[in-house]
């Protein structure tokens, strides 16, 4: 008997619980162990790279979690429900980080980590309307 959710077996959502325990892992480590761009590096602050990072870590989080829906055989408007759920799922995990972060030695709450972590969340809804539109929409169940 394998657990399942909403006929999704659970081993489908292992990579993204995989993922959301390395974003916990980085948003919990303490600011002198992230390294600091230095030297020829100094550009990397000028094109704000850590806003870039939240996009990119908190984009595949949520892409991980929608995969499973879109590959699952639901109703069209059953995937888009859970597709807007994990998406606005991911930009409440933005958020929480953020508090989290007001414990960690050195971190601080940013507001533009937020903004960038829920970008990262609806460019993974955007990605999956755009490669998996006909895959979502099919008629099933």
């Amino acid at each position: 008997n394998m657990i399942r959710f909403k006929g999704i077996p659970f081993n489908k959502f292992i990579p993204g619980i995989i993922w959301f325990f390395v974003v916990l892992f980085l948003i919990t480590m303490p600011k002198d162990d992230i390294p600091e761009p230095e030297g020829w590096w100094w550009w990397l602050k000028k094109i704000y790279l850590d806003k870039w990072i939240h996009v990119g870590i908190f984009a595949v989080l949520a892409f991980l979690f929608m995969l499973p829906f879109v590959k699952a055989d639901l109703p069209g408007k059953t995937k888009w429900f859970y597709l807007w759920l994990v998406c606005f799922g991911v930009v409440l995990w933005g958020i929480a980080t953020e508090i989290i972060q007001l414990y960690v030695p050195g971190r601080s709450c940013d507001i533009l980590d937020i903004i960038a972590d829920s970008l990262g969340a609806f460019i993974a809804l955007y990605f999956c309307k755009r490669q998996y539109s006909k895959k979502i929409n099919e008629k099933t169940a």
